[in-house]
């Protein structure tokens, strides 16, 4: 993998407005350098002005910036809001952000339905889907990833695997994957396959950068995404294996509810900032081998 298929590089925060004060104090104390890059809802920020405007763009001057949006609604069945699209161009380029994700979801159908549902795995999911991408695409004049969700019970219609339709829409859309570490293991459990065997079959050219994130477990066969939990052990096992399996490649921790202090946040960070080296000095080590 090159460094040219990444927007970003390291390991990343995102930003959320109830800890940006103690966010802003730490950065004017140096003590966010285990953070390279952070993302933000662009839903949470389009228009912000005052105070709040202000802050942010403290922020934006000083990191790298991803956006990571809510309500774009991909697969939803109304005519995409190109206004809205229209507004996230504006918001990047007036803060330099570097990137555009969204959900392979849906969100709304003549109204916000405050929830991320799954798309058919159909063939004809993945064409409206592709064309709705490439839409957003040409209007941002720039590519976007799509994320790998997490679903508690697949669609109507289903006619192919998740990774199948994940694959489809990618290769037709020819837009980058957002892969979401955490999604992997939580529909790994819901839906009873293998993680490993799921990752491997993830397209690497088309990685732009990764999430990891806590969950909660609402019985030993059902996982909620809530990313209001530690990290545990099997997910940061399958971050080690897409490390070792793609190359190192932008991470992201997202804590989005229960946050604890940015210390604690940061340690998680760092943990993902060590296995990232970990693996680049073993890269290193094997080419002088060789």
């Amino acid at each position: 993998m090159t460094k040219q298929q990444y927007p970003v590089s390291g390991a990343g925060l995102g930003l959320r407005r109830e800890k940006l004060d103690e966010m802003l104090d730490m950065m004017n104390a140096e003590s966010l350098s285990p953070v390279n890059f952070m993302e933000v809802a662009p839903e949470n920020w389009i228009h912000v002005g005052g105070s709040y405007g202000k802050k942010f763009r403290q922020f934006t001057e000083k990191f790298d910036f991803l956006c990571h949006g809510l309500s774009l609604s991909i697969g939803g069945p109304t005519p995409l809001d190109e206004d809205f699209v229209k507004d996230i161009a504006l918001f990047m380029q007036t803060h330099g952000v570097k990137h555009y994700s969204e959900h392979l979801t849906y969100c709304s159908d003549d109204g916000h339905l405050y929830d991320l549902l799954p798309i058919p795995f159909t063939e004809e999911a993945v064409h409206y889907v592709a064309a709705r991408i490439r839409r957003v695409q040409d209007i941002l004049q720039q590519e976007i990833s799509m994320e790998n969700a997490s679903y508690y019970t697949p669609a109507p219609g289903k006619k192919m695997e998740e990774i199948e339709f994940i694959n489809a829409v990618l290769s037709e859309a020819d837009c980058g994957l957002l892969l979401d570490v955490n999604n992997i293991y939580v529909n790994s459990v819901n839906h009873l396959y293998d993680p490993i065997e799921f990752l491997k079959q993830l397209p690497a050219e088309r990685i732009r950068y990764a999430h990891i994130a806590g969950h909660y477990n609402e019985d030993t066969d059902l996982i909620v995404d809530t990313h209001g939990a530690d990290i545990i052990d099997p997910v940061w096992d399958i971050l080690h294996s897409a490390y070792e399996h793609f190359g190192v490649f932008p991470t992201l921790l997202e804590r989005d509810f229960n946050i604890p202090s940015v210390p604690e946040l940061l340690s998680e960070v760092v943990q993902i900032a060590d296995m990232q080296k970990q693996w680049q000095q073993a890269t290193a080590a094997s080419k002088l081998k060789a």
